[in-house]
């Protein structure tokens, strides 16, 4: 009988929970893996390097590890990437497969741009080494054009991890409620970073509120969940609401996870996540949106345009547009239009993003650099 082919993850694992670490997480979890599955393909093993304090000690465990391929979640920050060049020089010099793992789309521009010559070079002689490199849409394959043949880059999409799927029945209830539902929730989830668009969409509760105050009935809630990392975000956004008057019309759920997130998941009808946080790749939590049953409101950035359309998947933000525009717009729709999105990604979501088709195109990955 074959022996199994051995993969080592170098890679950030939660915590904390971001969409590189859920993303990493779910397929280290995976069937995959012959720990979890004994039919399994491969026998994995990790290296975290969640914190660099172990810098010293994973080095050890890479340069001990005899593993097939070691599969690599790079840094898109010029420090992060100094660990990076060591790691890729350690494996060059033990003849080691290596596939990256892009989680982003700020990559190319960071070498390009934010380096000094000496850094800029390092790292197109070592990408150009790889086994292999994955990016998150077909959009940003060209992020690697001329630093690694094209037939090495693999596209492999984030995906909605199934315990936070709703089931169909779950969907046509929620369909059906929505005819009868006087307020609609929109929903923000991410970390809080500002460019991640979180005070755009407080600027839509404040438009919300300024509308029921001039004498409208009230037809959206805004929800808000995710870790607040800095403590001056934190102070943004509660001085905002309070300033504003807003506590009947935004409420912060902390960091959710498990039955708390996928209630959320259920109730919230829009999605709202206008970002231009540089280094974005493709946001799990739109995915999770599109597949819950949501109208979704983002921005023509990143890896985005790639699974969102304007007026099919939603509303797209163009650069200069501001909250209140947009607001106007969500206003102006009726029920059967939101129906007809809130549809459209419940279908894309389940025929492009599934777990499952998630887990079939790494293994592809894998087989394709290790064999089978």
């Amino acid at each position: 009988m074959t022996s199994k082919k051995k993969i080592c993850f170098i890679a950030q694992f939660p915590p904390p929970m971001h969409g590189l670490s859920k993303a990493v997480e779910t397929l280290y979890n995976s069937k995959l893996n012959s720990a979890v599955n004994p039919n399994g393909e491969f026998e994995f093993e990790k290296v975290n390097i969640t914190n660099n304090k172990n810098f010293a000690k994973n080095l050890l465990k890479i340069s001990r590890s005899k593993a097939d391929l070691f599969y690599f979640t790079i840094s898109q920050t010029r420090e992060g990437n100094f660990r990076d060049l060591v790691i890729f020089k350690l494996l060059e010099l033990q003849h080691k497969k290596c596939l990256l793992h892009l989680h982003g789309g700020y990559y190319r521009q960071l070498v390009d741009n934010d380096m000094p010559g000496w850094q800029r070079k390092a790292n197109y002689k070592a990408i150009k080494k790889l086994s292999g490199a994955i990016v998150l849409s077909k959009s940003l394959k060209k992020i690697f054009e001329g630093m690694i043949d094209d037939n090495r880059i693999f596209v492999v999409e984030n995906c909605v991890d199934d315990q936070y799927l709703l089931t169909n029945q779950e969907i046509e209830e929620k369909l059906v409620a929505l005819k009868n539902k006087k307020v609609l929730h929109v929903l923000w989830l991410s970390n809080f970073i500002r460019s991640k668009g979180y005070p755009f969409v407080l600027e839509m509760a404040k438009a919300e509120k300024e509308r029921v105050d001039a004498g409208g009935e009230m037809r959206f809630h805004f929800d808000f969940a995710g870790k607040f990392f800095e403590n001056s975000e934190k102070e943004y956004f509660e001085s905002y609401v309070k300033s504003n008057e807003l506590e009947e019309y935004v409420t912060y759920h902390g960091i959710v996870g498990g039955e708390t997130k996928r209630k959320l998941l259920k109730e919230c009808y829009f999605f709202a996540l206008p970002t231009r946080y540089p280094i974005e790749g493709q946001p799990i939590s739109i995915l999770e949106a599109m597949g819950n049953g949501m109208f979704i409101i983002t921005t023509d950035h990143a890896g985005i345009p790639d699974i969102v359309e304007d007026e099919v998947n939603g509303i797209v933000v163009k650069e200069k547009e501001v909250a209140d525009a947009i607001y106007n717009v969500v206003c102006r729709l009726d029920t059967k239009q939101y129906i007809t999105v809130i549809e459209n990604n419940r279908k894309k979501s389940v025929a492009c993003f599934l777990e499952k088709i998630y887990i079939d195109k790494m293994k592809m990955s894998f087989e394709i650099i290790v064999g089978k």
